[in-house]
């Protein structure tokens, strides 16, 4: 059985309510131009499993730190961020590759696609450096390429690609391992609204039939309509701000002073 395979199986036996993430007082500072500027502040978080959580608010709110520190790509200033009650302040070098190779995928406003490598080839890396086999590894490939609607672009590589299907190919990348957890970052950010409903639906699909957990940035109320449960974040802090329910992140944050 492949260290996948064992993974799924390893889900499907844990109690959807089980936290898979959880942020614990969590707070990200920086120094910038001799001031503290406080990125994320106590910031109390689970992310259970199976569930779809959005993150919502104004650009440099603190959603993509927030986002970082769940991901271990960052570390809190104080506070914990626990992987499966582990503290992952604790991780060796090695734990982190396993992380970030089997269980957390990541889908980047960058894109982060590498420029010389084709669409199919940035999907197909992160299989072949997991040691999954040729034949499995063509096979899911293709099938998240199709799943994002780019298979007739699978030689093309991102310079080739619109914004729009440089995302698509980043999204690809990220499920094609079937991680435990997605956490993207504007995941629709450059997607027209067709696309968009196929990349929600793909969403919703890993979520209630792969019990994957997503944990999305985002200002689409689309993707806001079919979250568990929605945050907004406002100065590095965190709000609960629905259970299933819409809401306006703009409206939200609007201030007298915009009018």
């Amino acid at each position: 059985m492949s260290q996948a395979t064992e993974q799924i199986t390893e889900r499907e036996s844990r109690g959807a309510s089980t936290p898979i993430i959880q942020a614990i007082n969590t707070s990200r500072d920086y120094q910038l131009a001799g001031e503290i500027v406080h990125a994320v502040s106590d910031v109390s978080l689970d992310v259970r499993i199976g569930e779809f959580i959005t993150l919502v608010g104004r650009s440099g709110s603190g959603k993509t730190t927030l986002l970082n520190l769940l991901a271990g790509l960052d570390h809190p200033t104080s506070g914990h961020v626990l992987f499966e009650g582990a503290d992952m302040a604790n991780f060796s070098e090695k734990q982190f590759i396993q992380l970030r190779r089997y269980r957390i995928g990541v889908v980047f406003q960058s894109f982060a696609l590498l420029p010389l490598l084709s669409a199919y080839e940035n999907v197909e890396l992160p299989l072949r450096i997991a040691g999954i086999g040729a034949s499995e590894r063509s096979k899911r490939t293709n099938e998240v390429l199709e799943i994002v609607g780019l298979g007739r672009r699978a030689k093309h590589r991102p310079y080739e690609l619109s914004g729009g299907e440089q995302q698509r190919i980043s999204i690809a990348r990220a499920v094609a391992m079937r991680p435990n957890v997605i956490l993207a970052d504007e995941p629709t950010g450059e997607l027209d609204s067709v696309n968009a409903a196929q990349i929600f639906g793909l969403f919703q699909e890993m979520v209630h039939e792969e019990e994957m957990s997503i944990v999305a940035t985002t200002h689409d109320s689309t993707l806001l309509d079919m979250a568990d449960k929605i945050y907004t974040v406002h100065n590095g802090e965190i709000e609960l701000s629905g259970v299933g329910t819409r809401v306006d992140a703009d409206a939200r944050f609007k201030r007298p002073d915009d009018e």
